[in-house]
């Protein structure tokens, strides 16, 4: 019985001893730059570049190292008759390993969802209203304050749809991004 109490008043110490900084919701903003390649039933165009930029959500468990992250974003990408403006929401599960309080490293998983604002540009060029995507990334958290982090996006689905002369050719938008994100 008196290892358990002792155990307990261990835990409960180390509780008590996070610094007085640690929040557990910390808001902010996130910006970057985006680079997406169009691959239409297997043809691959070249890399176009466009950005995103909103506030961001991060919810910690200073412990363990394992949060959640979400953001409100708009987002541009793509060009010409393919390019897309819309809210991008990405909520991604944060697994972050540090060395101390002023570096660490995370890795981070989960679904983002894209609402299209802007109709296509050409005609016979169909712009999916809403897609869903699977993010995968990576980045440092620095100084307590910002993060780089370089997140690819895996598309569940078709991002256009071009109707041409019968022929239906879909097409999804594969993106890489890199962003900067500096919390309050």
């Amino acid at each position: 019985m008196k290892k358990i109490v002792s155990v307990l008043m261990v835990v409960v110490a180390l509780m008590v001893a996070t610094p007085a900084q640690a929040q557990l919701i910390k808001f902010g903003l996130k910006g970057g730059v985006d680079m997406t390649k169009l691959d239409m039933d297997g043809l691959k165009s070249d890399n176009t570049t466009g950005f995103f930029i909103g506030p961001m959500a991060e919810v910690t468990l200073p412990i363990v190292g394992l949060g959640i992250d979400g953001a409100a974003m708009f987002a541009q990408r793509g060009k010409g008759d393919f390019k897309q403006q819309g809210l991008e929401i990405p909520l991604n599960l944060k697994y972050t390993i540090g060395a101390g309080s002023m570096l660490g490293l995370y890795l981070a998983a989960g679904p983002d969802f894209f609402f299209n604002l802007k109709d296509a540009g050409a005609e016979g060029v169909e712009a999916k209203k809403t897609q869903v995507a699977v993010n995968l990334g990576a980045g440092l958290k620095l100084l307590r304050k910002l993060q780089v982090g370089v997140t690819y996006q895996i598309p569940m689905g078709d991002s256009f749809e071009w109707k041409d002369a019968g022929n239906v050719i879909t097409a999804k938008n594969k993106t890489w991004q890199v962003s900067l994100a500096y919390i309050f």
